[in-house]
């Protein structure tokens, strides 16, 4: 990875931090589906202002367009309607946690699907040292931002979690295998666009309409996880994936976490103890090894 690459995975990381919160924020007021419905209308909006910089390539063949509509299942609509409706019945640290399996899906799948992503033992002890890291992380007592409100972890909930990551894993992938010589801001635009239909096909289908939010604190995370958790960092991310592979690019799920703690402790004056220390060293040790030549 050169410093570019980790530029775009530090700001993934900065992006991404918060986004469990965020999401625990929404659903205390509006249904998963509305949730992701107004997520990816924000992201698609943040994304229609790069085009008349970019100008990518929009693409003809109808071999393009399926795989796009395969990424937009996988990698928002699937996981994003997932993770939102766990947070309903689990506390956003064990999501992290759980967020965590998605380099453990990634590198077995790309291993069965990639020539150039292959599993070698030093990867395989990389990411397991990153996943310790991040149960370590969470396992602070007293709490941390990334787990406002705790609830009770439902066996459910943690199935919708792991279907998420799985479905991550997939998206990730795919797009590598498949979508390589299409423009990032178009894999990125018009499979949120196609995640937005199937949304809003879902929300028709079951009859419980969209649900508009009234409280501001909804609205802030609707922007916060639409603009830029969907609009900018799905642009960086598969930037990112068709530059390093989807092996590399999923360890910022493992920096998540990271963010979280880091400004308990900065912001909220929140105790740096040993976890924080262990974890944060675990992670960056996992990172690195997958990262060795």
């Amino acid at each position: 990875m050169k410093l570019k690459h980790w530029v775009a995975f530090l700001s993934l990381t900065l992006i991404w931090g918060t986004s469990f919160l965020w999401i625990k924020i929404a659903v205390r007021e509006i249904d998963p589906f509305s949730l992701v419905a107004f997520r990816l209308a924000f992201g698609l909006a943040g994304l229609a202002v790069f085009f008349p910089f970019r100008k990518p390539r929009i693409p003809r063949e109808a071999r393009v367009w399926a795989s796009l509509a395969a990424l937009g299942l996988l990698s928002s609509a699937i996981p994003w309607v997932a993770i939102s409706w766990a947070e309903t019945t689990i506390d956003s640290a064990l999501a992290s946690v759980l967020n965590g399996t998605v380099p453990l899906f990634t590198i077995v799948i790309a291993h069965l699907f990639l020539r150039d992503d292959r599993i070698t033992s030093e990867r395989v002890m990389g990411l397991l040292l990153g996943f310790a890291g991040v149960v370590v992380l969470t396992q602070r007592p007293g709490g941390t931002s990334a787990s406002v409100v705790p609830e009770g972890a439902g066996f459910i909930g943690k199935g919708a979690m792991l279907l998420a990551t799985l479905s991550y894993a997939l998206g990730s992938v795919h797009a590598r295998r498949n979508l390589h010589s299409v423009d990032a801001l178009v894999q990125a635009f018009f499979s949120m666009v196609f995640s937005l239909v199937l949304i809003v096909g879902a929300i028709a289908a079951f009859g419980h309409g969209l649900a508009v939010p009234v409280r501001t604190d909804t609205w802030t995370a609707l922007l916060w996880l639409g603009v830029l958790g969907a609009g900018v960092a799905s642009l960086v991310f598969y930037v990112l994936l068709h530059a390093v592979g989807p092996t590399r690019a999923s360890l910022v799920t493992y920096t998540i976490p990271v963010v979280g703690v880091t400004l308990g402790v900065l912001i909220l004056s929140e105790k740096l103890d040993w976890h924080l220390v262990v974890g944060m060293f675990l992670i960056v040790a996992g990172v690195w090894a997958v990262n060795r030549r």
